[in-house]
């Protein structure tokens, strides 16, 4: 698991151990930021020209330590899990998940061109996939035991070392239980929430009327309406802070997950960008925790496909901010 200051989690009911560590966050290196900053400002272009650019850069120097950061070990990682209502789906397919496990595994999805064009690490977790989780309109989908249990299992993600975080999911049906997450932890209409089917919207109506009056607290929604992957993208996210490590959001599922953190502890996100804003439900989420995207893409894809793009504008920034002659070079 992530460094020893993860010790916090100790005793007590699981999501209590969750509550700790959400207490005892690590903050950002503010003088490497600092510094990145200065070396922004004396770089050769007017000042304020570069936007985004130095954010990204001035932000990853915050997470890494670094006040001049390079990236060298990006990971992708993309967490599967299956659904019990994803058989009720409109044009279900059997085994639908498997086979995009299986797709991973061959190199042949959209994800796995641009990790070797970035050349990032890629890495799919198997949530149980012969197991589904329980239709959530009718049960819970996970037990609090469960839901911690896969959080942790989240937070090995990053066991093997990485410099920045793409963070993905899949699973037909996983969708649906981000929006009900969604739902259950910010209110609204399903259909704000959905990508605008009668089936999902009906199905996130469905499951928030079930579990009706048990939903306030985010851990308990995530572990009720949610998903392993929901819950493991959670604890990936949690262990990253962690080492302080950045993280690129992927979709609306991967941001679902990000959601129920914020929720806890609204600095529980400081390490994170999002990387894109995939429709109006997406952008919608993003409002509300506070986070703008890198890019503008339209993708329908939760694999971390987005993600991947956008792995490619920080690696761009922090070629600007490190290689851009300053002013006193000229």
């Amino acid at each position: 698991m992530a460094s020893s200051q993860m010790s916090r989690a100790a005793t007590g009911m699981p999501f209590d151990d969750i509550r700790n560590l959400l207490g005892g966050l690590p903050p950002a290196d503010e003088a490497a930021r600092a510094t990145a900053a200065e070396h922004t400002a004396a770089l050769a272009v007017p000042q304020g020209s570069l936007g985004r650019v130095a954010e990204i850069a001035e932000w990853v120097a915050a997470w890494s330590g670094l006040a001049r950061p390079v990236l060298t070990r990006p990971l992708i990682a993309i967490f599967a899990g299956t659904h019990g209502l994803a058989a009720s789906m409109p044009g279900a397919k059997p085994n639908a998940t498997h086979r995009l496990v299986e797709l991973y595994a061959a190199g042949g999805a959209a994800v796995n061109q641009l990790a070797l064009r970035e050349d990032a690490g890629l890495k799919v977790f198997d949530l149980a996939l012969d197991m589904p989780v329980p239709d959530i309109r009718k049960e819970e989908a996970l037990s609090e035991a469960a839901c911690a249990a896969t959080m942790a299992f989240g937070m090995e993600a990053i066991a093997g070392g990485t410099d920045l975080l793409c963070l993905g999911a899949a699973g037909e049906g996983g969708r649906i239980a981000a929006a009900a997450l969604v739902t259950a932890l910010f209110g609204g209409e399903p259909q704000d929430w959905t990508d605008g089917s009668d089936f999902a919207a009906g199905a996130v109506g469905e499951a928030i009327a079930t579990h009706d009056g048990r939903l306030a607290d985010p851990l308990e929604a995530l572990r009720r309406v949610g998903s392993r992957e929901l819950a493991a993208i959670a604890g990936a996210i949690l262990a990253a802070r962690y080492q302080r490590i950045p993280v690129l959001l992927d979709g609306f599922v991967t941001c679902a997950a990000a959601a129920v953190l914020w929720k806890l502890e609204p600095s529980a996100l400081d390490h994170c960008l999002a990387a894109h804003a995939s429709d109006a439900a997406h952008a919608r989420l993003l409002g509300v925790i506070g986070r703008k995207p890198l890019l503008e893409t339209a993708l329908s894809l939760e694999d971390g496909t987005g993600a991947a793009l956008a792995l490619g504008t920080v690696k761009s920034a922090l070629a600007v901010h490190s290689g851009t002659v300053t002013r006193d070079q000229l």
